[in-house]
């Protein structure tokens, strides 16, 4: 137990409250249990310990551990939880809980057990909270923290701040909002700079060794994260990393399923499922029809990776920059608002919002009988109409 509360002070010391992610604020933090899921690198373990900084001046009453800390190979979580609540403790943060093989269980009897106990837990994106054994349901309050928005960058990068918009704000006052921020920062090269190197908070640390701590994250990812969570063989593994490879030379692509099959050595239902899973762990992203839900799916209509980063980490002979810019717009939108395919169109917000993205020489022509039809458009600083600036799409979070 001494080395966990060693490690724990250490953390501390070491913790910079200087800047925190867009999800700190709308953390219901009272709550007596709390899941914050997302995908490797994206800066959960930092944001709980961020929250012990600034709240807990008595240390005493708080505890830090990660749950693939050795200490578990001989004592169990429910140890734990006796120890430091019979010390005084009262909140308990819980780092990486998927690789805890019964952390459900337990975590479900500190809370019966402990009626003055809070719990703050973090795990993989491919978490099912709600699918596991135990109900959560009634229990726990469950966010997922997605890597960082371009609004979130420039703040990091630079100490710039502006508030989140929403996407009616876009819509209504792009021209506005664009010509305010660009009178104070030179927007595209810090654009550029973001795409390529700017979604994980990690590329603080080394940005000339980032693409390298991506892959290695993704690997992790395959290697650590996909075996806790399913019943998964190594040739499985394998079979994913063929499948990704695979992607990443192809992206945006509309897939064949068959192809895929065939390419994966695997049977269709197998290679929908294995979709699903990457798409959950934050590796591609899977875009359907506007009726159609994920795991319904019968083929996804396109895939992406889920970020600029991991493409310019894995597909460095296959940039595409059309590629790189609808990678971007799907993934700051989806982490609030619903992206699908469009029959005019590349994608359909909300089943209420039609978008191009492309360069500053798009036309409307694909999109000009469509209603509430909008062009992202690459390279431009400000917008006029119709036509939005990509970039300003970093804002939504």
């Amino acid at each position: 137990m001494q080395s966990i509360i060693i490690t724990f002070d250490r953390l501390m010391q070491f913790t910079n409250i200087n800047f925190t992610r867009y999800l700190y604020d709308h953390i219901a933090w009272n709550n007596r249990l709390i899941g914050i899921i997302g995908a490797k690198g994206t800066g959960k373990t930092t944001l709980m310990l961020q929250y012990i900084k600034q709240n807990f001046f008595d240390r005493e009453k708080a505890l830090y551990v990660s749950l693939d800390n050795i200490w578990f190979t001989q004592h169990s979580l429910l140890d734990l939880a006796d120890y430091f609540y019979s010390y005084g403790g009262t909140h308990l943060f819980l780092d990486e809980v998927h690789r805890y093989p019964t952390w459900a269980i337990e975590v479900k009897n500190i809370y019966d057990s402990y009626p003055d106990m809070h719990i703050v837990f973090t795990g993989s994106s491919m978490l099912e909270i709600y699918n596991t054994s135990v109900d959560f349901s009634r229990r726990a309050i469950v966010y997922e923290l997605k890597g960082l928005s371009f609004r979130e960058f420039l703040k990091y990068e630079k100490q710039m701040e502006w508030p989140v918009l929403t996407l009616d704000d876009i819509v209504k006052n792009h021209r506005k909002i664009a010509a305010d921020i660009v009178l104070k920062i030179k927007i595209l090269p810090e654009f550029k700079n973001y795409l390529e190197y700017g979604y994980y908070p990690y590329y603080k640390e080394d940005k000339t060794t980032y693409p390298i701590r991506v892959e290695k994250s993704v690997n992790k990812t395959f290697d650590e994260d996909l075996p806790a969570i399913e019943k998964i063989e190594y040739a499985t593994i394998l079979r994913l990393k063929k499948l990704l490879a695979t992607i990443a030379e192809m992206v945006p692509f509309t897939p064949n399923i068959a192809n895929l099959s065939a390419i994966v050595e695997v049977n269709r239902n197998a290679l929908v499922k294995y979709l699903y899973l990457l798409d959950k762990a934050g590796i591609i992203n899977c875009i359907t029809e506007p009726k159609t839900t994920l795991q319904a799916l019968s083929k996804p209509q396109k895939i992406y990776l889920e970020n600029t980063n991991i493409i310019h980490s894995l597909a460095l002979r296959n940039e595409n920059v059309g590629n790189i810019r609808e990678t971007f717009f799907a993934n700051q939108l989806r982490t609030k608002h619903k992206v699908n395919t469009a029959e005019k169109g590349d994608f359909t917000i909300d089943n209420a919002f039609v978008f191009e993205v492309g360069g500053k020489s798009k036309t409307n022509r694909q999109i000009a009988t469509v209603e509430n039809a909008f062009i992202a458009t690459d390279d431009i600083e400000i917008g006029f109409s119709n036509k939005i600036p990509l970039w300003l799409f970093g804002f939504l979070y």
